[in-house]
C-alpha cells in the first residue's frame, strides 16, 4: 500500500515538473505562425467615390433600399499596421462615419472599429482577416434591442474598385439579410 502511494506520488511530481516545463516553454515561444496580414488594406490607401446602398429598415422584412453618393478616404497609419478610413454621403441622408482598422500582430487579424457622427462613438469591432483575396470580419452586437450576428465582408478588390457588403444574422449565422453595400471607385488625382 505504502510503496503504491510512492508510486503514485512520484508520477504525480512528473507530472507536476513537465507541466511547469511546458507552461516556462510557452510562455518564451514565439507566437504561432500565421500569415503576416499587415498591409492587408495597403490596396485601399487614397481617395474613393463611394455609392452607397442601405437597407432602410434592416431585419424588418421590408426590402426599401435607399441611395448615397460621396467618397471615401483612407489614410494609412503605423506604416500600414492601421488606417483611418474617412466616408461622407449625400442622398436620402448626409452619413459622415470613420472607420478605425487595427492589425493585431499576435493573431494576424484586423479590427474594423466603426463610429458615426451621429453617434460619436467607436461600435462593437469587427474581427477578420482577408483570404484568397477577400475579407471577413464578424461581431456579435444589439440592434433595436435584439442580438444580431454581423458580417462584414470586402470583395471584388481591384486596383480601382472595390465592394463592401454588410449583413445581420439573427439565428447564428444560418441566413443572413444584406443591409449595406458600397462601391467604391478610385479617384485618380
Amino acid at each position: 500500500m505504502i510503496r503504491g502511494l510512492l508510486g503514485l506520488l512520484l508520477i504525480v511530481n512528473a507530472v507536476a515538473a513537465i507541466a511547469e516545463e511546458n507552461s516556462a516553454a510557452a510562455k518564451t515561444a514565439p507566437p504561432a505562425p500565421g500569415r503576416d496580414a499587415q498591409h492587408d488594406f495597403d490596396w485601399e490607401f487614397g481617395k474613393w467615390h463611394t455609392h452607397l446602398w442601405r437597407l432602410k429598415q434592416p431585419l424588418s422584412g421590408s426590402n426599401e433600399w435607399v441611395e448615397n453618393d460621396g467618397t471615401t478616404v483612407v489614410h494609412k497609419i503605423w506604416d500600414g499596421r492601421a488606417n483611418l478610413v474617412e466616408l461622407e454621403v449625400d442622398g436620402s441622408a448626409h452619413i459622415e462615419a470613420l472607420n478605425l482598422r487595427l492589425y493585431n500582430p499576435e493573431t494576424h487579424k484586423w479590427s474594423l472599429n466603426f463610429a458615426s457622427s451621429k453617434g460619436g462613438v467607436l461600435g462593437t469591432p469587427t474581427i477578420g482577416e482577408f483570404k484568397n483575396g477577400r475579407g471577413e470580419f464578424y461581431d456579435q452586437e444589439d440592434f433595436n434591442g435584439r442580438p444580431v450576428l454581423v458580417r462584414f465582408i470586402i470583395s471584388d478588390i481591384k486596383p480601382e474598385s472595390c465592394k463592401f457588403e454588410q449583413s445581420f444574422s439573427t439565428d447564428g449565422g444560418k441566413a443572413w439579410e444584406v443591409n449595406w453595400i458600397a462601391i467604391d471607385t478610385r479617384v485618380k488625382e
